[in-house]
Parts: structure tokens; sequence; C-alpha cells
């Protein structure tokens, strides 16, 4: 690891809550009010880590576990994420494989934490979780394998240093149509609208946020830290399929890059400004949509 691996690390686990903040403020623009300050996250964890535990009478030792295990899962997917021109701490063939296994089992401890309230609110929740998940997985797995088609490259950080734009080609096209597949991914990923409502308190139509009703203290301080750099690590993805078009130097692309993470979050605020959220019987339709865009990629990559 050298010292542009260790700048970058260091910039998402500082940034990483930025973005709700970001986030926060473009909808509350959107609103026409002042909003909350753009460091709130940072002052909401710090509060939630001075605060006491409680625990239920249901709940055992891997509910206090579960939270600890999604953070450490999603900083090891953070090291195989390529920070546009510098490559990943951890880069090897197929790691965009390994990379979605660290993301699933970060929301596989989520479920399990939920599920070990006993909540029926909660097990409805993780079941959401679980179903929407698998039926997005497939876009994530499809654009990798479409980026590998692209550059020949088996490494999530060689299909970023590979990648070739050309005006009006079909590998252009379907770059353009993988980010916008990615992009709904995210959305997804991170309970955003129009997938989920991180702001609702309606537990009939929650998602992500039932799970970690009962979470609090410490651990609620862990889990919002953890959907941050989560929140990062799909940021960071969309962002490396458009950096390369930009002819700078590696320290410039660097400081773009980050720029770019952050104009991805002000995108978040406006979708979530402008649309609303969907029902969930069409979720199932929209992760469909998203896949059948990436297959149409794909098709255009093989074709061109």
């Amino acid at each position: 690891m050298n010292a542009n691996n260790v700048m970058m690390i260091l910039s998402a686990l500082l940034l990483s809550p930025l973005l709700f903040g970001v986030i926060n403020r473009v909808k509350a623009m959107f609103a026409g009010r002042k909003g909350s300050p753009l460091l709130q996250t940072y002052f909401d964890i710090a509060k939630l880590m001075k605060k006491g535990m409680v625990y239920g009478n249901t709940t055992s030792l891997m509910f206090q576990l579960g939270p600890v295990f999604v953070l450490v899962s999603v900083l090891l997917a953070l090291l195989m994420v390529p920070f546009g021109p510098i490559a990943a701490p951890l880069s090897f063939q197929g790691d965009f494989i390994l990379l979605a296994y660290l993301l699933g089992v970060s929301r596989f401890f989520t479920v399990l934490s939920a599920l070990d309230t006993g909540s029926a609110f909660e097990g409805m929740g993780a079941s959401r979780e679980v179903q929407f998940a698998a039926m997005g997985e497939p876009t994530f797995m499809l654009g990798a394998l479409l980026l590998a088609i692209h550059t020949g490259e088996m490494s999530l950080s060689g299909m970023v240093r590979e990648i070739q734009f050309d005006v009006l080609s079909p590998a252009t096209a379907a770059v353009v149509l993988l980010v916008a597949a990615w992009m709904m991914l995210l959305l997804t990923e991170n309970s955003r609208i129009p997938v989920d409502d991180p702001n609702t308190h309606l537990e009939l139509t929650m998602i992500h946020e039932v799970m970690v009703l009962d979470t609090g203290g410490p651990l609620m301080g862990i889990v919002t830290y953890a959907s941050g750099i989560k929140l990062w690590i799909f940021s960071a993805l969309i962002a490396n399929l458009l950096v390369p078009t930009l002819s700078a130097g590696a320290s410039a692309q660097a400081g773009i890059f980050v720029g770019i993470v952050l104009l991805i979050a002000v995108a978040v605020g406006v979708i979530e400004s402008i649309m609303g959220r969907v029902r969930l019987r069409q979720i199932p339709k929209v992760l469909v949509g998203t896949t059948a865009l990436v297959a149409t990629a794909l098709i255009m990559t093989l074709a061109g």
C-alpha cells in the first residue's frame, strides 16, 4: 500500500458520513428549507457513541456483534475499490467477486441481527432486504462482466485503467447505460428513494430501517458509519466509470474523483427530491428493469 492508497482510504473514512449531509442539504434546498448542517451525521455518530446500551430480553451476543461484523465487512470491501487512477490497495484477478461477497456478508449480519431481536417487524424488513438484494445482485455482476469484456481485465483496478471512450461507439453507450443501472443499484443497496425511504417511520413500508429499530447507542453509531462507507463504495464504483474520461494527472484525477463522489451524493439528493417512493410490489419490476438495462449494455458490447 503506497502513499496514494493511504490518502484515498483516509479520504473515504473521513468523508463518507459527509455524503449524508450533502444529500440532506440538497433535499432541504428543494423543499425551501435551510436544512441541517453538512456535518450533522458526524455529530449524530459522536452523540450515539457516548450513549449507553439497552438490549432486549430476546437478544443474544449476535445482536451485539452484528454491527461490528457489518463495519468490518464494508471496510474490507472498501480496500478493493480503486480510486480513479489510484489502484485499489487489494487488487487481484476476480476481486469484484469477493467485493460482491463482502457486501453480501454485511447484509447477512444486518439481517441476522434483526432476526435475533425476535421482532415480527424486523423479521419482515429482513425478508424484504434479502429479496430485493437478490434481485439487485445481477445488476452488479453483469456490469462487472461488461467491464471485463470491454477492457480485457479481470480486476476492478485493471478495468478502470483500461476503460476506453470513443464518441458514438457502442462501447461508450454501454458504459453510459451501466452508469445509469449502477446508479439505481446505489439507491437500492443504500435504502434510498425511490426504493426505500431512510426517514420513514411507517413500519409497514420500511425495508432497511426497520431492521435497526431495536439498535441504539454505540451500535447505532457503528451502523450509521458503516452505511456511510457503503454509500461511498457504490458512489466510487460509479465515479470510476467517469474519471477515465478526463485528461489530467494522477493527483488531479484523484481530487476530481472525490469531487465526482460528492456530485453523486448531490444527484441522489436531487432524485429523492423530484421522485416519490414506489410501492413495494413495484420494486421488483424496477430491479428487473435495471438488470435488463445492464443486459442490453452487455449485448451492445458483445455486438460491437
